[in-house]
C-alpha cells in the first residue's frame, strides 16, 4: 500500500513524509538539547513549510537523478573501471544535488523558520516584516561554516549517496528520515559546545 501510494501521488506523500519525519527530527532536537520535550512556537507552520519542501524534493530528486544518468551514458562523468554504474550515479547524484541545490533549499528553511519565530514567538505581524529584518537575524556565518562546509560534504553527501541506490518509492522516505537523525546529531554537539 505504502509503494503503491507513493508512485500514485509522488507529491501527497512527499509533504506527509517530510512534515512527519522532519517535524520528528526538530522536536527531538529541542528534547536533546534542552533536556525536556517542548513545543515550539509555530510547530503547525513548521511542519506545513517541510511538507512543502517534501513536496520539492520529491521534484528535486527525479531532476537531479535523471540528470546524471544522462550525463553518464554520455560519457559526461566518470562511469568507473570495475565499479558498478549505480555507486557512481548514487555518489555523483548526491553530490551534484548538495552541491547546487541543497544551500538554496536550507537558507530558504532558515528564512521561513526565522519568520515562523518573528509571527508566533514574537506576536509580530505577517506584513509588518521586511526582508532585511528576517535576513539580518539569521547566523550566515554559522550557516555558512558549519551547515554548508560541515554537514553538506560530512553527513549529506554520504547520506543521501545511499539513499539514492534505493528503490525510488523509498528515497523520499529516508530522505524524510535523515532529518530525524541529523537533528538528533546536532543537538548532541550543540548540547555538548554548551
Amino acid at each position: 500500500m505504502f509503494t503503491e501510494l507513493t508512485i500514485a501521488h509522488p507529491y501527497l506523500m512527499g509533504f506527509a513524509k517530510f512534515a512527519v519525519l522532519a517535524t520528528i527530527g526538530e522536536l527531538l532536537a529541542i528534547r536533546i538539547v534542552g533536556g525536556h520535550w517542548k513545543k515550539p512556537s509555530g510547530l503547525v507552520y513548521r511542519s506545513a513549510v517541510w511538507g512543502f519542501l517534501g513536496m520539492g524534493i520529491v521534484l528535486m530528486f527525479e531532476i537531479f537523478f535523471a540528470g546524471t544518468t544522462s550525463a553518464l551514458s554520455k560519457g559526461l562523468l566518470y562511469s568507473g573501471n570495475g565499479v558498478p554504474q549505480p555507486i557512481f550515479q548514487a555518489v555523483f547524484t548526491s553530490a551534484i544535488m548538495n552541491l547546487t541545490f541543497a544551500p538554496t533549499f536550507m537558507a530558504f528553511h532558515r528564512f521561513t523558520d526565522t519568520t515562523i519565530d518573528m509571527v508566533c514567538g514574537e506576536g509580530r505581524k505577517i506584513g509588518d516584516i521586511s526582508l532585511a529584518e528576517v535576513t539580518n537575524r539569521i547566523d550566515w556565518q554559522g550557516f555558512v561554516s558549519f551547515v554548508v562546509l560541515k554537514t553538506i560534504p560530512f553527513f549529506w553527501i554520504p547520506a543521501h549517496a545511499v539513499t539514492f541506490l534505493l528503490p525510488p518509492e523509498y528515497r523520499i522516505l529516508v530522505a524524510a528520515s535523515l532529518s530525524i537523525a541529523l537533528g538528533a546529531i546536532l543537538a548532541y554537539a550543540k548540547r555538548k559546545h554548551k
